[in-house]
């Protein structure tokens, strides 16, 4: 069993920035994910890191404004937002062992975090 907490959320108005953090117990598979999701809709992925070797994915609606990146000294994934949009405000979630096929899907992902909201006004 895996467990995972999130934490640094809140809220901004836009164009500002927040930095969420997701403390995991082990590393598994060694990738860790950030998905979103607002009412109504599946959790969609917004950035994905394989802390074995660093490399990252981002889902083409935050490139350039966040940033995914990992301490292994305390088993700590965190993600960067910047120049927050409205649109990305909803509940984060961080997600870790890769067992799927697509990144972005949370079916990929088999255990998950409580999560942390991120509301960003106009």
């Amino acid at each position: 069993q895996v467990q995972l907490a999130e934490s640094g959320g809140g809220s901004v108005q836009a164009g500002g920035s927040l930095r969420l953090s997701c403390t995991v117990s082990r590393w598994t598979s060694g990738c860790v994910a950030w998905f979103r999701v607002v009412p109504d809709k599946a959790r969609d992925g917004k950035a994905a890191i394989n802390t074995g070797d660093g490399s990252t994915v981002y889902a083409d609606s935050v490139k350039g404004r966040f940033t995914i990146s990992q301490d292994d000294a305390s088993h700590t994934v965190h993600l960067q937002m910047s120049n927050l949009e409205p649109e990305d405000s909803g509940m984060y979630y961080c997600a870790a062992d890769f067992i799927g096929r697509r990144w972005f899907e949370q079916t990929s992902w088999r255990y998950w975090g409580q999560g942390t909201q991120v509301t960003v006004s106009s």
